[in-house]
């Protein structure tokens, strides 16, 4: 039955892993084939053709698995290659950024807004455009801190470095008194204990991760395409694929989400 097939969740690199755990943690009945572009990341300095052509090919690989959904859960791709997707598929796909917009354009007491991501997410507009739908009045500032993913796929989210460089990216935004501020990337929620120490109380941290899996438990309700019983044992319920360095991975992924995970088949991408 297709309530019982699989959500296709896909990704630069690790930080999807944020949109796969608050999957896990909403919907537990729910079979996932995560897939991380791992060869391929940082998507945030490449071109929006590039970006697009690599979105193509890893759905198309997740479609072997007959998925009933697919989670865009990189903003960069959510930025350049959903629109194009939505035209393709024939079943239901969802970003990561409109969630993260409509929150932030609801959460905000003074109208400005800050929005952090990769140099193709900042460039897109895209928060800007979808935050002034909901709310016209509001003043949208964006800061690329591309240094970020790389920080993360590194393990370095407790780390001085880390915390030095969030300083220099987030300083400009707490000069001109945001007071929410979107993790415009899914690699973000990973260090957001040092942004929120960066920025201070006074600023609500907006995770468009856990937007996107009310959002997505919500659409897949109304769709009548929840799962109605959790999988049993050895059912594989989880199951992981790369682009690149499978082993670096399940330590990372372990690391994040304390599931146990034992393995991650690395896939020859270009192939699809």
């Amino acid at each position: 039955m297709i309530q019982d097939a699989p959500i296709g969740v896909f990704d630069s690199g690790v930080g999807g892993l944020t949109v796969f755990r608050e999957i896990m943690r909403q919907m537990p009945n729910e079979k996932i084939v995560y897939f991380g572009d791992t060869a391929r990341v940082p998507y945030g300095s490449k071109s929006k053709d590039t970006i697009t052509r690599y979105a193509r090919q890893i759905v198309r690989f997740l479609q072997t698995h007959q998925v009933k959904t697919i989670v865009v859960a990189c903003n960069t791709a959510s930025a350049y290659a959903l629109e194009e997707l939505e035209k393709e598929l024939d079943i239901p796909v969802i970003g990561v950024v409109k969630p993260g917009a409509r929150v932030a354009a609801e959460a905000t007491r003074n109208g400005r807004i800050g929005v952090i991501g990769t140099e193709a997410t900042i460039s897109s507009s895209i928060y800007s455009q979808y935050i002034k739908e909901l709310n016209s009045n509001a003043i949208i500032s964006g800061k690329a801190c591309p240094l970020f993913v790389p920080l993360v796929e590194e393990g370095l989210l407790q780390d001085p470095v880390t915390d030095e460089i969030a300083k220099r990216y987030l300083a400009e935004l707490i000069d001109i008194d945001i007071d929410t501020l979107i993790l415009g990337c899914t690699h973000y929620p990973l260090i957001r204990s040092t942004i929120a120490k960066v920025m201070g109380e006074r600023v609500n941290l907006v995770n468009p991760a856990y937007e996107t899996a009310r959002e997505l438990k919500g659409m897949l309700g109304e769709m009548d395409l929840l799962s109605r019983s959790q999988p049993g044992l050895g059912s594989n319920q989880y199951q992981f694929y790369v682009s690149d360095k499978a082993d670096k991975f399940i330590r990372f992924a372990n690391s994040i989400i304390k599931y146990g995970i034992l393995s991650a088949k690395q896939v020859n991408i270009e192939e699809f």
